[in-house]
């Protein structure tokens, strides 16, 4: 059985500070974990109130003592730092407009754009899936290209063949 946490109004209105501004539903549960310890809940009724298990609470609550706020913010995830550096990142940004930079096409597709900046960057080439996710934070929108023979066809051999099909469905 754990023991309570008794907080003092600046306490008390601190929290309620972070919990109403934070946009974190890790950091919200922490502060109302909290909050809840002050009114003397058991640690089983709080991870129970709150759908989270009883580690959760008695983690929140040992690193609210030790740290105060700042503890209840969630550390940053551990694992391999990006490749995309800042640098990566601007010629993204750069290559936007395709035009610009000498090609035949307007619209870029993403396993285009991989293809460019690991041409251009020295970066090793990101996936598809990867390149999306960084455009979408860097509030780039994409889509699928559109698969299409416009433009590739013989416009007027397209158009005779066209006239001939007409001629052989009248036949029937």
């Amino acid at each position: 059985m754990g023991w309570g946490i008794k907080l003092t109004d600046e306490q008390w209105d601190e929290l309620d500070r972070v919990r109403f501004t934070t946009r974190s539903a890790d950091v919200f549960r922490n502060c109302l974990i909290i909050l809840k310890s002050d009114s003397r809940d058991t640690i089983a009724s709080i991870a129970e109130e709150l759908g989270c298990s009883a580690d959760t609470v008695v983690r929140a609550r040992r690193g609210y003592r030790k740290g105060g706020v700042a503890a209840l913010m969630p550390a940053k995830p551990p694992g391999r730092p990006t490749r995309a550096t800042p640098a990566f990142l601007a010629e993204m940004r750069r290559a936007a407009v395709p035009a610009t930079l000498g090609y035949g096409f307007s619209t870029w597709s993403v396993a285009r754009l991989a293809a460019h900046l690991a041409k251009t960057t020295g970066v090793p080439r990101f996936s598809d899936d990867q390149l999306g996710r960084l455009l979408r934070r860097e509030r780039f929108s994409f889509q699928r290209p559109k698969h299409t023979l416009k433009g590739k066809r013989d416009e007027t051999a397209y158009q005779a063949a066209k006239a001939e099909l007409i001629v052989l469905k009248k036949k029937r």
